[in-house]
């Protein structure tokens, strides 16, 4: 990797923490990120589905500091697919650091992982994750409706791919 991308490490879990209190962000976390226990647990996760090949999380560094997350999860390897996500601070957003990620993480996939087929979809009253995908070469491949449920209300998102094949 580069020095805009790194694993997460233990030492890193006050900054999960930090991030995690911040508005929407709930929703990037699998379970509630509320301590500095279970932000611990939540880096020790990443590390336990990296072994397993099913998935690899990083930081996004800014300046050497964690300031956000990409992955690739759901990884296939008899279909050679993954699913990519990804979430910024609130005070980096903006900076093109996410697309950058995304862009790094993805050819990381093809080449390290050997994937075809990388998938990732967005709500679509988030345009900022739009321009990320966009920006990362994710064709939009349609909509799903109702995919999503947040807090008892459902979401659509909007599909994107992008292929080994795609240009860089």
């Amino acid at each position: 990797m580069s020095n805009l991308l790194r694993p997460w490490l233990p030492s890193d879990a006050p900054i999960v923490l930090a991030a995690a209190a911040e508005p929407l962000m709930n929703w990037q976390f699998p379970t509630p990120v509320d301590s500095t226990a279970a932000a611990q647990d939540w880096i020790a996760m990443l590390a336990d589905r990296r072994a397993e090949d099913t998935a690899y999380a990083f930081a996004v560094l800014d300046d050497g500091e964690p300031v956000g997350n990409v992955a690739v999860s759901n990884v296939d390897r008899r279909h050679l697919t993954g699913w990519v996500s990804y979430w910024m601070r609130e005070r980096s957003r903006g900076k093109g650091l996410a697309t950058r990620a995304c862009r790094e993480l993805s050819e990381w996939a093809f080449t390290e992982l050997g994937l075809f087929r990388l998938e990732l979809a967005h709500r679509l009253d988030n345009p900022a994750s739009c321009r990320v995908a966009v920006g990362a070469g994710f064709l939009a491949e349609g909509v799903e409706r109702s995919r999503l449920l947040y807090d008892g209300v459902r979401y659509d998102t909007e599909t994107h791919a992008r292929l080994a094949t795609d240009p860089a």
